[in-house]
């Protein structure tokens, strides 16, 4: 069967997957019931002034609080104050919001009701150094392991252990108020702990976990925070601490509801969808080479289903950094992804970022073509030079391929539809 417009299919499928987390679609139905006090809004990530907006137009009674965005990503509110920072390296604006974040939460009573909004990127937009840690030291450990390969559980491990924040910490300090958390996943799996690393939930990792996640990598700490980790000093809150017993968290739009609406796209265009995972991990080249045997299967044995399918997945892969490139883990999958699939005619891919920021590039991702190989050799590029480069950006760029969102306010992680005409 022939697809009209196999193009245009495979970026309405992305646009539906983005479209089904927006905040002022997801939010509204999850809010509490007012308090017969306060009411404190926090929160941070790529959607929390989104999601911000979205409980603004829709809370009856008093409302106050401070979230921190990602640049660009801010949208004016009325009442809660909005704070843009840097990602996915933290800054020093991020370092004064969380410190504003915690003071919110200060003196609250009982029948106060503290609503945290959390989504992707809050763990580089709320960076508050465990004592005797800089900010200039969060900064380098959290670029070498943005370069090393290491997977966003292990990540956000260390993060909750050299944190005054994350990890269960914030949720202590709205105690005795009643806290629930609102949260817009982009982890595999879901799991609270990891989304923004965990600032309001009770975190069952160690800080020996986290010893072993930096020195697994071979990334350089401090000696102060070496001493602390081996000591368990800066051990993170934990599950069922009675601090967190009025403390409620819901996931409000996660990555398996967005891969859901785009397969309905494909399926009102008389394509199957598969829905393969929403929680693949690894490193990103080599997710794109298994992509790429599955479509081989596909097309020469009909398995698991025969053309015209449409293979869905998201999750988070990783990019172990070793070229000169930017990295960027859904351009460079789909690079892997259509060097292993070679000169096929009836395939189209697209794999991109649901925030619209691909690694540290303001870029989405790209969209693959039955073409792509032979512009890339005209043009005298070799695809596997700039893979190796880990500069699937200006591979990408260079053809006129890269599909650019600008910030969608929001973030359920990684979306990849690979298109078998």
């Amino acid at each position: 069967m022939s697809i009209p417009d196999p193009d245009r299919l495979l970026r309405a499928a992305f646009s539906a997957a983005i479209d089904a987390a927006r905040p002022e679609r997801c939010v509204p139905a999850a809010l509490p019931e007012p308090p017969v006090a306060r009411t404190v809004v926090i929160g941070a990530g790529k959607a929390a002034a989104a999601m911000a907006r979205a409980v603004e137009a829709h809370w009856d009674g008093e409302l106050s609080g401070t979230v921190v965005t990602a640049q660009g990503h801010a949208v004016e509110c009325a009442r809660i104050e909005v704070i843009e920072s840097a990602h996915p390296v933290p800054s020093g604006a991020g370092h004064r919001a969380a410190e504003q974040v915690l003071s919110r939460v200060q003196g609250l009573r009982p029948d106060d009701l503290v609503l945290c909004l959390i989504s992707g990127g809050g763990s580089a937009l709320l960076p508050l150094p465990a004592e005797g840690l800089s900010l200039a030291d969060k900064q380098a450990m959290t670029r070498a392991l943005l370069r090393s390969g290491a997977t966003i559980s292990e990540i956000n491990t260390v993060r909750r252990h050299l944190s005054r924040i994350k990890g269960g910490r914030l949720g202590v300090a709205c105690h005795p108020a009643k806290l629930v958390t609102l949260a817009i996943s982009d982890v595999p799996g879901d799991d609270p702990v990891d989304i923004a690393s965990g600032p309001t939930v009770g975190d069952p990792t160690t800080c020996a976990a986290a010893l072993q996640v930096l020195e697994r990598y071979g990334i350089a700490l401090p000696a102060v925070a070496r001493v602390a980790l081996e000591r368990g000093l800066w051990e993170s809150i934990k599950p069922g601490d009675p601090r967190l017993a009025r403390s409620e968290f819901h996931i409000v739009a996660a990555p398996q509801v967005s891969l859901a609406a785009a397969a309905r796209v494909a399926a009102e265009q008389g394509v199957t969808p598969v829905i393969l995972s929403d929680r693949l991990e690894g490193e990103a080249r080599a997710v794109g080479n298994e992509m790429a045997a599955r479509a081989h299967r596909i097309i020469e044995q009909g398995q698991p289903c025969g053309p015209p399918c449409l293979l869905l997945s998201g999750g988070e892969t990783t990019v172990t950094v070793r070229g000169d490139g930017c990295g960027g883990r859904n351009v460079e999958f789909l690079l892997a992804f259509g060097i292993a699939l070679g000169a096929r005619a009836n395939v189209y891919a697209l794999a991109g970022d649901t925030d619209g920021v691909d690694g540290m590039v303001p870029v989405a991702g790209a969209v693959w073509r039955p073409d792509t190989l032979q512009r890339a050799r005209t043009r005298g590029r070799s695809p596997q030079h700039f893979l190796d480069r880990n500069d699937a950006h200006s591979f990408f760029a260079e053809l006129g391929d890269s599909v650019v969102t600008g910030p969608t306010l929001t973030n359920v992680n990684d979306f990849r539809a690979v298109l078998i005409t």
